[in-house]
């Protein structure tokens, strides 16, 4: 299910989009490079606590260290799970297009039947021209016919007669070799019509065992997400202890003085960054929104294409009423802001895994794991490689629902000459993940099950070495 019918409708939900996203940033979340908020005590709780301000200062360093050991772990078991979810895309883009071979396969077969119909027609005519050809030439004894010539005696009449002997014996030939090339060329479709359907099922089978193929990758999918899972929730419930030991220690060794002067100067500046994205989404909705020639080359990209969720083709591609582009229609710092205008505009809406396609946000898919278990499938959002494919499309770039085959996509630049609007990817060849770089050290992304579009610092760990950039 598509989430844009109409230019209104998109409209609507680039606006709804931001609105959430100004929620989310307002009351759900700090912004982009704040930590979470420190405690603000109160003007006792600062008095009471004087004396105690050097109780743990020892404890600090190890429980600094002891919290970086979780992330760590934590970051290793979240890559696992990033990369199976994407192995599952990769098996249901590499489905698509086995069945799109056999579409072509299929047409082939009906367009050579159609001719070996038409070949038939013509074999038949031309029989039938020679059989009445030869019922006038030699029985209708007419005044005019071929026995009433060929009957006469005088010299003039011989010779009237070899003429028009000569005249039936050419015009004998030219049936004949109308019949034979018929004849040759109905055997030709009839050759072509079993070559066609040969194709058509040697695609077929092969589709078919790439339906079994991501049918298969899903079931593994989701039973090492239930098996990740449990570990990232323990992995996470150590986390969430050492951080409360750490910010407890924090708070002897600084004194709650200096933790009401970090809240007050933390405040200020979640405050700021906050405006500050929020100011930048608004202006990138508003130009999106604007952007008709965008959303056109967006269209025109998804015609002729099944949902990538569609694992049992039960929905029709869409018929192209136009060709579509075979390179970038937009080119230069034009189409980088028209890439991030668009992913921009999304910030707020709810990660879903499988969802996004050319149009916007579609209904996730089940994995019987994480992704279940925050409803994704009952949910319109991005995933990482989703989003990726509704920012590019408004300059005319298809990417597949794939982040290791949008690794290959375009130029790969090292990632130290990153620039705005490169893609920034993580795990072996790219296929964990994938962001979209807005320059100084931000990104924006769909990270994971249970979260939103939003703005992130870029995490080095695990970065692969090169962006790639589009137009290379």
């Amino acid at each position: 299910m598509r989430s844009f019918g109409n230019g209104n409708q998109r409209s609507s939900s680039i606006a709804l989009g931001l609105l959430v996203a100004m929620a989310v940033l307002v009351t759900a979340s700090p912004a982009v490079g704040v930590p979470p908020a420190p405690p603000n005590p109160s003007d006792n709780e600062i008095s009471a606590a004087d004396a105690q301000v050097d109780a743990r200062v020892g404890e600090v360093g190890g429980l600094i260290n002891q919290v970086a050991v979780v992330e760590q772990q934590l970051r290793q078991l979240d890559d696992a799970v990033a990369a199976g979810r994407e192995q599952v895309n990769k098996m249901l883009v590499d489905l698509q297009t086995a069945r799109d071979a056999v579409d072509a396969a299929v047409e082939a077969v009906d367009v050579s039947g159609r001719e070996l119909d038409q070949a038939g027609t013509r074999v038949e005519q031309a029989r039938r021209e020679f059989d009445e050809f030869a019922t006038q030439a030699y029985t209708r004894p007419t005044s005019g016919s071929m026995v009433t010539y060929l009957s006469a005696h005088s010299p003039g009449s011989a010779i009237d007669r070899s003429q028009i002997l000569g005249l039936v014996a050419k015009d004998q030939r030219q049936v004949l070799d109308g019949l034979r090339r018929a004849q040759i060329e109905q055997g030709n479709r009839n050759s072509d019509a079993r070559e066609a359907k040969a194709a058509a099922d040697a695609a077929e089978a092969e589709a078919e065992q790439r339906k079994i193929d991501a049918e298969n990758a899903v079931a593994a999918a989701t039973a090492r997400l239930a098996e990740q899972n449990a570990q990232r929730e323990g992995l996470l419930q150590q986390r969430a202890a050492a951080q409360s030991r750490l910010d407890a220690a924090r708070t002897n060794v600084d004194g709650l003085q200096n933790q009401r002067e970090a809240y007050l100067a933390w405040d200020q500046r979640r405050q700021a960054e906050q405006t500050a994205i929020l100011a930048a989404a608004s202006a990138a909705a508003a130009r999106a929104a604007a952007d008709r020639a965008a959303r056109d080359r967006a269209a025109e990209l998804g015609t002729g294409r099944r949902p990538h969720t569609d694992l049992e083709s039960s929905t029709p591609p869409r018929k192209a009423t136009t060709p579509r582009p075979s390179r970038p229609s937009l080119g230069g710092t034009a189409a980088v802001e028209t890439v991030v205008d668009r992913a921009m505009s999304q910030l707020g809406v709810v990660y879903a895994w499988g969802g996004g396609d050319e149009d916007g946000p579609t209904l996730g898919i089940r994995d019987g794991g994480v992704a279940d278990s925050h409803g994704d499938f009952q949910k319109v959002g991005f995933d990482c490689s989703g989003l990726m494919i509704y920012a590019f499309a408004g300059i005319g770039v298809s990417l597949p629902h794939y982040s290791g085959y949008q690794y290959n996509a375009g130029t790969r630049v090292p990632i130290s000459d990153r620039e705005r609007g490169d893609m920034l990817f993580w795990g072996p060849n790219g296929s964990q993940h994938v962001a979209l770089y807005l320059g100084d050290g931000t990104m924006v992304e769909a990270p994971e099950s249970g979260d939103v579009v939003k703005v992130s610092p870029v995490r080095e760990g695990g970065i692969m070495p090169f962006a790639v950039r589009i137009p290379g």
